[in-house]
């Protein structure tokens, strides 16, 4: 790759990302039906580029914004002053993207070639340098950059900055041939050819790397999602493999009662996708309930369903689940209550479900589950943390304003919020019923009240139809 100056490389990728947006502006579906197969590749490589030269002007724009909200610089910082948790969570509300979309423009933003303002603008791994160059010059993606990142690793004793300058070099070298899932085998393969040693080590990497989240989505759906070791792969994937089996060319069977199981499969109603899932609720369900504390501790876990009494008595309106944001009939909340009880919501005419007054200091076990049904999880802004991740705050402080432990007196946050409250000046009022969020005067010097929206579905339905 040819040398350019640093700054020269950035500047060209801003200054030309305008006039290249409008030279290949897409063309109508006529014009490009008229395009010869050279010509609709070439354009589609044009196209390309020109994602490549926004994306390297965004990730610049997050990079910096990483620098200013450095770990270090704690509540000063840019992303914590605008109430975020870190640079990440700012650059994900600013652009609107996914997490780790987010993740990416940062963490290869701090690799783009910067101007010397100041002693920590140059990137943090000088052997990322002709990556971060790459990018800048619209010939590498953020997504090939960040893979080489994670797929070389750090530096260590057995591996120099150098080498890991050299296993660039050839990766750089190999990417335009290669799919980022390729680039990605490839910089684990260099790795190890640099340090054989420490196979085990990156083995066990891979085993601190799984998790299982669970993620709602706009549309009251749960997405699950997660990460297998090879070790965990090895004895979940073969279960569930063996649910669809019948389904994908599975063994043949001899077995009467095989048979008939394999073809009630196979005529089966249900995706492959749709079997998977229930197999794995309906193991999940026996396993909670042949526990013996091991697992999920002394106490079972409950499935809570809130429903207004009104809405029972008239056998229609919406019930839910608690922690889930879409309803369901009045008729399924029957089943559950016959099945697994259910836990009614009952507010008063503002809305507070429980009152006990000032005898206890911390907030019981009954009034967190009331303030978590009203609150429907943390109400700071937009923050999307669950009730089940939130911590019981007094809007009135216990001993400076000698608040009472009364529900309306409680709201939920998230830790990194309830810190950020009583740490940055951030206070939460209560008027008339409603809730409100006043910003301290670095924020606003006018400190305009920010009305706090309640998160729970319940509420609003009970609200609605008040």
């Amino acid at each position: 790759m040819n040398a350019r100056p640093a700054s020269a490389t950035l500047a060209d990728t801003f200054s030309a990302i305008a006039d290249v947006s409008v030279a290949f502006a897409p063309p109508g579906s006529d014009a490009m039906a008229r395009l010869s197969d050279d010509e609709l590749i070439a354009a589609q490589g044009r196209a390309a580029e020109v994602r490549r030269r926004a994306d390297a002007c965004e990730a610049a724009y997050a990079g910096e914004i990483g620098r200013r909200s450095a770990r270090d610089l704690g509540y000063d910082g840019l992303a914590q002053r605008r109430g975020a948790r870190n640079a990440e969570d700012l650059v994900q509300k600013i652009t609107g993207t996914t997490a780790r979309e987010a993740q990416t423009l940062v963490s290869v933003g701090s690799m783009l070639p910067v101007e010397t303002r100041r002693d920590d603008a140059a990137p943090s791994r000088t052997w990322l340098i002709a990556v971060g160059e790459a990018v800048a010059s619209a010939t590498l993606s953020l997504e090939a950059a960040a893979t080489i990142r994670k797929g070389l690793g750090e530096e260590s004793e057995a591996v120099s900055a150098g080498e890991l300058a050299g296993a660039a070099a050839t990766l750089l070298r190999e990417a335009p041939q290669l799919s980022v899932e390729r680039l990605g085998e490839r910089a684990r393969e260099l790795r190890n050819d640099l340090d054989l040693a420490g196979v085990r080590d990156r083995e066990k990497q891979l085993h601190d790397k799984r998790y299982l989240n669970f993620t709602k989505l706009s549309d009251g759906m749960t997405r699950v999602h997660g990460l297998l070791d090879p070790e965990s792969a090895a004895t979940i994937v073969p279960i569930f493999d063996a649910v669809t089996s019948p389904r994908r060319g599975g063994p043949r069977f001899v077995d009467p009662d095989a048979v008939e199981r394999a073809e009630a499969i196979v005529r089966d109603e249900r995706t492959n996708g749709q079997l998977t899932l229930d197999a794995f609720v309906d193991l999940v369900r026996l396993g909670a309930a042949a526990d013996d504390g091991r697992i999920v501790g002394s106490r079972k876990p409950t499935v809570h369903l809130l429903v207004t009494q009104r809405d029972v008595a008239a056998r229609e309106g919406v019930a839910f689940f608690a922690g889930q944001t879409e309803g369901m009939s009045i008729e399924t909340a029957e089943r559950h209550m016959c099945a697994s009880g259910f836990l009614p919501i009952e507010f008063d005419d503002q809305g507070q479900p429980l009152r006990l007054g000032r005898e206890p200091r911390l907030f019981t076990q009954p009034q967190r589950i009331a303030i978590a049904a009203r609150d429907g999880g943390c109400v700071f802004g937009d923050c999307d943390r669950p009730a089940s991740w939130t911590e019981a705050h007094h809007i009135d402080e216990w001993l400076r304003d000698h608040g009472e432990t009364n529900v309306e007196d409680g709201v939920c946050l998230c830790r990194y919020h309830h810190m950020l409250l009583h740490n940055r000046g951030w206070r939460i009022v209560r008027r008339d019923g409603h809730y409100y969020l006043i910003p301290p005067p670095t924020e606003d010097p006018e400190q305009r009240p920010i009305p706090i929206r309640s998160k729970s579905p319940a509420l609003r339905r009970l609200l609605a139809t008040s």
